[in-house]
């Protein structure tokens, strides 16, 4: 099977109705990456030292070395910044997600104290803040089992929630294959959660970002000044509360770090923007925790038929007569790169389409002619495909006066002499009185501008027909 694994639809033009809590507009979640102590070390059994997200501008690993700037701007997160974001936050009382590595809280048991007196959520980061990119699938798979090991006794309880970062094409699979995370973040494309189906489990995803992040204050292009910070929080909080008063309410993830956010000149932006949504009534701000158990019961998933899933066989036998008794079609299409975009009707009316519109004329006017005439002798008969049968009946024309039936059977006689194949509509987007105007006018239209009405035709009555199945 030639399939494309990414997902380029998502939820489309229409996303769920969020129905947070209280009718609230937004989401405001934020997130507090604990990982000081569980850095690239050579003290942690590390090749080199730490080289991500810190104030040393163009810091490169130190091979088999201490970094003793690097280590100490880390140690600033555990012993000031944690400290000056815990007082924050408690004191707006509005409780965080921890991103934590296990093997940093195991060296900070007075910070996991505070954070589970505070009614923090405490999720997993990862065994160790390092790369997990190369890591081959069984060490990566180990290496997550030790972090749920390690997470559970320092903690006392295991984590529900996961987001490594550094993350591997693996992680995401590995990490619902696990089974008891109740939500997984290594994600970053969209706005709202989803579910992910791995295998027999459905995976609930909270996207994370990159961009409401204070990791910008260590990377380029990125923040300066806590004033910057507050500018671009305000005005993504802005967005999405306008969207939801719209109707379409959306989350906000706010990352944030120690070592970063926790610095005084920072940290001034984020109480800032903490000042700016405590001004509205209906702004939310939950754990992610929160937010999977709100999804979890508003928005349940629900397995559905995934065309680019399904084998052959069962491909064609569903949708081989989507195209009026033209299985090749639904044959040929199936040989493409079928991904998530083409499992609704507008994507895989467009994969079927491609098929016809490069099909030989020949092969065109086959699709045409295997339609049988409006109101004819089959539908007289009831010989007609069920689709046909619906289709014709929307528009009354299995109830003609008998006037009206000759009418049609004049008409068709002489729209076949004319063109070579029956008269075709889409008769669902149309009345009986507006189908017979179309057929009296297009009857004087010449072959070739008839031919590419025909199968514009053919395609529209597809489209409606996924729409039935999908």
């Amino acid at each position: 099977m030639n399939r494309y694994p990414r997902n380029m639809i998502g939820y489309g033009a229409t996303p769920p109705q969020a129905q947070w809590p209280n009718g609230a507009k937004a989401a405001v979640q934020f997130v507090l990456n604990y990982e000081e102590g569980g850095e690239n070390c050579i003290l942690h059994g590390d090749a080199a030292s730490e080289a991500f997200l810190s104030d040393i501008a163009g810091a490169t690993p130190w091979q088999g070395m201490r970094h003793w700037n690097m280590e100490s701007i880390y140690e600033y997160g555990a012993r000031a910044g944690f400290w000056r974001l815990h007082r924050l936050f408690t004191g707006a009382g509005i409780p965080l997600t921890v991103y934590a590595v296990a093997s940093a809280l195991a060296r900070s048991p007075e910070q996991v104290e505070a954070m589970k007196s505070a009614g923090w959520e405490i999720a997993s980061h990862g065994l160790k803040w390092v790369d997990h990119r190369d890591m081959p699938e069984d060490e990566e798979r180990a290496a997550i089992a030790e972090a749920i090991r390690l997470h559970t006794e320092v903690v006392g309880m295991r984590p529900r929630g996961w987001y490594t970062g550094r993350c591997s094409a693996n992680t995401v699979r590995l990490t619902a294959e696990e089974g008891g995370f109740d939500w997984i973040s290594d994600t970053y494309d969209d706005d709202l959660p989803y579910w992910l189906e791995v295998g027999d489990r459905d995976q609930l995803i909270i996207p994370y970002t990159l961009e409401a992040n204070d990791m910008r204050f260590a990377t380029a292009p990125g923040y300066t000044t806590g004033g910057q910070f507050f500018d671009y929080l305000k005005d993504a909080f802005d967005t999405l509360y306008a969207e939801g008063q719209e109707g379409r309410p959306a989350m906000m993830s706010v990352g944030l770090h120690c070592r970063l956010i926790g610095r005084p000149g920072k940290i001034a932006g984020l109480k800032r923007f903490i000042d700016h949504i405590a001004g509205f009534d209906d702004v939310w701000c939950p754990r992610r925790i929160d937010i999977a158990r709100h999804w979890a019961a508003t928005h349940p998933h629900q397995r559905r038929i995934r065309p680019s899933q399904m084998a052959r066989a069962d491909f064609v036998a569903r949708f081989g007569g989507v195209f009026e008794h033209s299985p090749w079609i639904a044959e040929r299409a199936w040989d493409l790169e079928l991904g998530p975009a083409h499992d609704t009707p507008a994507g895989l009316h467009n994969a079927l389409a491609r098929i016809f519109r490069s099909a030989s004329e020949a092969e065109r006017l086959g699709v045409l002619t295997a339609h049988p005439d409006l109101a004819g002798k089959l539908a007289a008969a009831k010989r007609l495909t069920a689709e046909s049968t619906a289709e014709q009946a929307s528009a009354g024309l299995d109830a003609l006066t008998d006037a009206e039936h000759a009418r049609f059977t004049e008409l068709n006689r002489a729209y076949v002499a004319r063109h070579g194949f029956p008269f075709i509509i889409a008769v669902r987007d149309n009345t009986k009185a507006s189908i017979m105007a179309a057929f009296e006018t297009r009857l004087n239209n010449d072959r070739d501008t008839e031919f590419a009405t025909a199968c514009a035709q053919v395609e529209r009555i597809a489209r409606i027909r996924l729409e039935d199945m999908l």
